[in-house]
């Protein structure tokens, strides 16, 4: 019998959690990173190598792409000799998107977050694991961080905090990072009974025993793209399903941002900088590795937007 079916029935799709089927019950020590992706290939040449290289293992699940994002994933790490440390596998359903869609979802189904999340999370084999998103890349500081971590964190009941910095791309040597948000989110957590996934209003929700102390990674440690030629809100009911919760106030800045600075309107927004890389430097590489690690702290302008709620 399988630890979690679901309601279509779908036996291939069962989930067994990686304690039960361990031997001894015991996982493999260290950090595995969880991905869920659905065209990412533009991203993942700068997401998944610090990660290779920060971790001991990388889990990728594409959900339905049409881009080419398992190729692109398996050939970036064959590229950095990772291949050994990177599953690919695949969720060939169609996911709820955040708000209304998820909520009406029930969580058991094969296309509910939920369900999709804890799949994912199924997969992995060490006693540690960290969500992460196909379109965040760590800086330089942040990788020599999670490097550390990866190997402290296992077999403590501790939550990973993550601070992100939205980084709006134009073009391939213009981008517009915004500092006027502080927000940091719980990624990582324990491989044990007691950190599911379980549903909540607008997204799924990962849950923890209270406790589980906490450890934040400093500012500056990660960025989350969003180019600005593309849809970066796909994965929401649509934009009416963050219009008015108090949990979804970053979503309606990110909205509002990537509105305005994809006509053009830039200047005199809080907390915004617009970056230009030198010539023969891309964008992400400049801010994620000179950038960003030689930016004075404190980061983040606390006199600008302030909002942290979770998207």
């Amino acid at each position: 019998m399988p630890d979690l079916g679901n309601i279509e029935e779908i036996r291939d799709f069962d989930i067994d959690w990686p304690w039960t089927k361990a031997e001894g019950g015991q996982l493999l020590p260290g950090t595995t990173m969880v991905l869920r992706v659905k065209n990412e290939a533009r991203s993942l040449p700068w997401v998944l190598p610090p990660l290779l290289r920060a971790t001991q293992a990388v889990v990728l699940v594409d959900n339905e792409s049409d881009d080419g994002t398992p190729d692109v994933a398996r050939r970036t790490a064959e590229e950095h000799d990772a291949a050994d440390r990177l599953l690919v596998t695949s969720y060939p359903f169609k996911v709820s998107r955040c708000g209304p869609e998820h909520l009406a979802t029930p969580a058991d189904s094969v296309h509910s977050l939920t369900y999709f999340y804890n799949w994912s999370f199924s997969h992995v084999r060490t006693s540690y694991s960290v969500k992460w998103d196909g379109d965040m890349v760590l800086t330089e500081d942040g990788e020599k961080l999670l490097a550390d971590l990866s190997w402290q964190l296992p077999g403590k009941d501790v939550v990973l905090y993550v601070p992100r910095h939205s980084l709006y791309v134009e073009s391939d040597t213009v981008g517009y990072l915004d500092l006027g948000l502080a927000n940091a989110e719980p990624f990582g957590y324990p491989m044990h009974p007691d950190y599911p996934h379980v549903k909540a209003f607008e997204w799924e929700l990962r849950i923890y025993p209270d406790h589980a102390r906490s450890v934040r990674m400093p500012e500056g440690s990660s960025v989350e793209l969003k180019w600005l030629d593309s849809d970066e809100f796909a994965h929401w009911t649509s934009p009416e399903a963050f219009e008015t919760s108090a949990r979804t106030k970053r979503k309606r800045r990110e909205y509002q941002l990537f509105t305005d600075l994809g006509a053009g309107r830039w200047e005199g927004q809080p907390g915004i900088h617009r970056i230009e890389a030198p010539a023969g430097r891309h964008i992400v590489e400049y801010v994620t590795q000179e950038w960003l690690p030689r930016a004075p702290r404190p980061l983040v302008d606390r006199n600008a937007v302030q909002t942290g709620a979770r998207s």
